[in-house]
């Protein structure tokens, strides 16, 4: 009960990164490509609360995310996956507070997420109509990880401050 009362603040939180990625504000995007605020939003409550954590919390958002987008593709194995990773390397190493490590590990979680998108929309369009190549799927996962990367600095840093502070009480 205790443990689920230090994270409430995090779990409420997460029920936001829907409606950021739905209403999410032009002048942070960079070419008409928004930051993955799932990332920006797992990334450091990964490395806070550990890896069992991360990997429900990747479940649950890939769930949420899943069920308001409109493609075959899923978020759910690429955000199982980094909240896995985020969580030990919060857990194994020296506690992470550079920031431009957060905005590295945000850059590199937005490439793993958008290419696993990216290369499930291949897989599934090769299915259905046999090999075809879209060029917009590159255009999107560049944009997006290079917004994130930019932002997670900032916003990472803050949540990081937030809820550790709220963890060690």
């Amino acid at each position: 009960m205790f443990k689920f009362h230090k994270r409430s603040l995090w779990i409420a939180s997460g029920c936001l990164v829907p409606f950021l990625n739905l209403f999410a504000p032009s002048f942070l995007s960079l070419s008409g490509v928004g930051p993955s605020w799932a990332v920006l939003w797992l990334l450091p409550g990964g490395l806070i609360y550990g890896s069992t954590s991360g990997v429900v919390a990747g479940i649950c958002l890939g769930l949420s995310l899943d069920g308001i987008s409109l493609g075959g593709a899923s978020h759910i194995p690429a955000l199982v996956g980094l909240g896995y990773w985020w969580g030990r390397l919060g857990r194994r190493g020296r506690p992470i507070e550079q920031s431009f490590i957060l905005g590295l590990l945000a850059l590199i979680g937005t490439f793993f997420l958008g290419f696993s998108l990216w290369a499930q929309t291949l897989f599934l369009q090769y299915l259905e109509i046999g090999l075809v190549i879209n060029y917009w799927g590159l255009h999107t996962l560049l944009a997006q990880a290079i917004i994130t990367g930019l932002l997670a600095p900032m916003i990472c840093s803050w949540l990081l401050l937030l809820w550790r502070r709220r963890f060690s009480l």
